[in-house]
């Protein structure tokens, strides 16, 4: 019977790199699978930041296009501020098990389709709403920190506070909902099941951001086909 273990991270935590390192380097589990498709684990490990192109908007459409452009320099704004990477959680973990030998699985959907339906999504109502809140952000960052509800980013943010931030991105944006977790977490689960599958014998770790976990847990547990051990860290 498969051993699957969850572990829910911030993408930019010193915290949630820790983590990681520990369970890996402890527990030696038989397979890594992490939050990556084969394009961004590549763009992780480059050396060198991958260059953005106007092709990529006949690929992804200039809404999902612009996102990752916006996505991209929030994240490493936010990673400035804490002093680390974006990805730093994702990039331990495959550095992790490539240390100790182990079985590395990318489970997430890639990064174009995920883009591709963003633009495909995204309405009139959802865009004009984001540019309301880049705005407040700008001018007013008392009450963009208040939203915020006290999110220290160096931590991961525990499930209550996952939990208000997700409901109040469900509300404003509910296709960048539908698009970036809904989707995203029954890709993921059915990878995971895939790969149960494939080795029921074997123990796994899977590394996602926190924001899936609570998701990625209910999809899971209604599973009754074949009986699996999880334990949500």
């Amino acid at each position: 019977m498969p051993n699957l273990t969850i572990i829910g991270t911030s993408h930019i935590a010193k915290e949630s790199v820790r983590e990681v390192r520990r369970f890996i380097r402890e527990k030696r589990p038989d397979i890594v699978a992490v939050e990556l498709d084969r394009r961004r684990l590549h763009g992780l490990l480059s050396r060198h930041r991958p260059k953005s192109s106007f092709y990529n908007i006949f690929r992804v459409g200039i809404q999902g296009y612009l996102f990752s452009l916006i996505g991209a320099w929030a994240s490493r704004k936010m990673g400035n501020v804490v002093g680390t990477d974006p990805g730093a959680d994702m990039k331990a973990a495959v550095l992790a098990a490539r240390k100790e030998k182990l079985q590395l699985a990318l489970i997430d959907q890639d990064i174009e389709i995920t883009l591709r339906r963003f633009s495909q999504a995204f309405t009139w109502r959802e865009k004009w709403q984001m540019v309301k809140d880049v705005f407040e952000g700008i001018f007013n960052k008392e009450a963009a920190m208040k939203k915020l509800h006290g999110l220290d980013l160096r931590k991961v943010p525990k499930d209550e506070l996952i939990e208000r931030l997700l409901e109040e991105v469900r509300h404003k944006y509910p296709s960048l909902y539908q698009v970036l977790i809904t989707e995203r977490n029954k890709v993921m689960v059915n990878n995971l099941k895939r790969i149960m599958r494939q080795y029921p014998d074997r123990s796994i770790l899977a590394v996602v951001g926190a924001g899936h976990r609570e998701g990625m847990e209910s999809l899971l547990n209604k599973v009754d086909a074949i009986s699996y051990s999880f334990s949500f860290s």
